[in-house]
C-alpha cells in the first residue's frame, strides 16, 4: 500500500517558485540602521530600507526606548483591554492624532494588523469595497477578511473609480474605498483629492494608508493628506511606525467615535498584545523629531540630485514614474532583477530585486534616505551607468 505524505506538496510548490525565479529567502543586517549596512560580512551601501529619515539609528530614539524598558520592562505583557495599557499609549495615540490633524487615534501592534482589524470592523458581506489594483497586500487581505464584495479599478485611474462606484455602489447597504498614499512599490501618489470627492458624492467611506508617507510628506510630515491641504475632511487614516518614524506598529486616526468603534468591534486591536514600552516610547521620540526640526529638507535633497543625476547620465534607463524617495528600476523578467541586484552587491550597493507576485513586473527598489551622502548617491549612479552600459552591449 502507498504511504500517504499530506505534506509533499509543500516541496512540490517550493520547486515551482524556485523554477520560477521567485524563491525568497531572509539575509540578515548585521549592522547598525544607516545608509551602510553590513550583509554576510560585506559593507554595503544601503538602498533597500524604509528608515527614510535614519530615525531607527537616532540617539534620542533609542535613548527614548531604552528609558521606557527601564521603567516599563521589555513588554506589555497582555492585550491593552485586559492588562497591557500603558500611558505611553495614550501619549502616543495623542502624538498621532496632533500629526495627523485627527480627534483621535489607535495604535496597534503592526500596521498589517491595522489594515486587517479595521477594514474588517468596517464592513461586511452586505458591503462593497472598492480597491485601487495596485494596493498593498494588507489592505487586500483586509478586503478578504471582511467578507466584503471587492471590485477593484485600474491603478490610481480615477475615471475607472467612478465608473465602478457608479455601477455598484446602489447595490450595498455601505461602502468602502481603499487605497494606498503612496505605493510603496512603484512609489507613486494616489489622486487624494478626486477620491475624496468621489467618496463624497457616493456616500462612501475612505480609508488611506499613508504608510510610506507619515514623516516624509507635508509641511509637518503628517502625509498625503496633509500634502494635499485635505485634513480635517472626512477619511480613516492608516499608518505605520516602522518606516520614516523608525520604530514599530501601526495607527489608524480618525474621528472620535471611529475610534471608540475600533476598540470595541476591531479584532485585530482587542485580541492582541499591546505594543512594547520600547516600540512607543521610540515612536513619541521620532515624531517630536519630525514635527520639531527640518528632518526632511536632505531627504527630498537627496531625492532630488539622484533623479537629476540619472536623467543626465542614464536617460534611456526606465524608471517607474515616482514622487517619492521609492524609486525602482523597471525589468523585464524576474532573471534580469535578479542579476542586477546580484552585479549591484558585487559593487558594493545593496538595492533589492523585487519581483512577481509581490508586484506585475520585476524590478530593482532603490530607497532613498536623508542619511545618505552626496558620494555614496554618485556611487549608486555609477554602478547602475556600469551594469546597464554592460547590458546593454551585450
Amino acid at each position: 500500500m502507498k504511504e500517504l505524505n499530506p505534506y509533499a506538496w509543500i516541496d512540490r510548490s517550493l520547486a515551482t517558485i524556485k523554477q520560477a525565479n521567485w524563491y525568497r529567502s531572509t539575509q540578515a543586517i548585521e549592522s547598525f540602521p544607516g545608509a551602510e549596512a553590513t550583509i554576510d560580512g560585506q559593507v554595503l551601501l544601503n538602498f533597500g530600507s524604509n528608515d527614510y529619515l535614519g530615525l531607527a539609528g537616532d540617539e534620542r530614539v533609542i535613548r527614548a526606548a531604552m528609558t521606557a524598558t527601564q521603567q516599563f520592562g521589555t513588554g506589555a505583557t497582555g492585550s491593552r483591554l485586559t492588562s497591557g495599557h500603558k500611558q505611553l499609549h495614550t501619549d502616543l495615540e495623542l502624538a498621532i492624532a496632533s500629526l495627523k490633524g485627527t480627534e483621535a487615534a489607535l495604535v496597534f501592534s503592526s500596521g498589517y494588523l491595522a489594515n486587517l482589524g479595521t477594514i474588517a470592523a468596517l464592513v461586511g458581506n452586505k458591503d462593497a469595497i472598492l480597491s485601487d489594483r495596485l494596493n498593498h497586500s494588507s489592505l487586500q487581505n483586509g478586503a478578504r477578511l471582511s467578507g466584503a464584495k471587492i471590485i477593484e479599478y485600474n491603478h490610481c485611474d480615477i475615471d475607472a473609480l467612478r465608473q465602478q462606484l457608479e455601477l455598484h455602489r446602489a447595490n450595498y447597504r455601505r461602502c468602502l474605498i481603499i487605497t494606498d498614499t503612496v505605493f510603496s512599490m512603484d512609489g507613486d501618489i494616489c489622486p487624494l483629492p478626486a477620491i475624496l470627492d468621489l467618496a463624497s458624492e457616493y456616500d462612501a467611506m475612505l480609508l488611506v494608508d499613508e504608510a510610506h508617507a507619515t514623516g516624509i510628506f507635508g509641511q509637518t510630515g503628517a502625509g498625503i493628506v496633509e500634502h494635499y491641504h485635505c485634513v480635517g475632511q472626512p477619511a480613516i487614516e492608516m499608518g505605520t511606525l516602522s518606516k520614516a518614524i523608525g520604530s514599530l506598529g501601526g495607527y489608524v486616526a480618525g474621528s472620535r467615535s471611529l475610534i471608540d468603534f475600533l476598540k470595541n468591534r476591531c479584532a485585530s486591536w482587542i485580541y492582541t498584545t499591546g505594543l512594547s514600552p520600547a516600540d512607543t516610547a521610540a515612536a513619541i521620540a521620532a515624531i517630536e523629531i519630525i514635527t520639531t526640526t527640518s528632518q526632511r529638507q536632505q531627504l527630498w535633497e537627496n531625492v532630488a540630485y539622484f533623479k537629476q543625476s540619472i536623467a543626465a547620465r542614464l536617460p534611456d534607463l526606465h524608471l517607474i514614474p515616482s514622487a517619492s524617495p521609492i524609486i525602482c528600476i523597471e525589468l523585464p523578467d524576474a532573471q534580469t532583477a535578479l542579476a542586477i541586484g546580484s552585479q549591484l552587491r558585487q559593487a558594493g550597493i545593496f538595492a533589492p530585486a523585487i519581483r512577481p507576485p509581490t508586484v506585475p513586473t520585476s524590478r530593482i527598489r532603490i530607497s532613498l534616505m536623508a542619511t545618505h551622502q552626496q558620494l555614496q548617491l554618485e556611487r549608486l549612479v555609477t554602478a547602475l551607468g556600469t551594469i546597464f552600459s554592460k547590458t546593454k552591449s551585450s
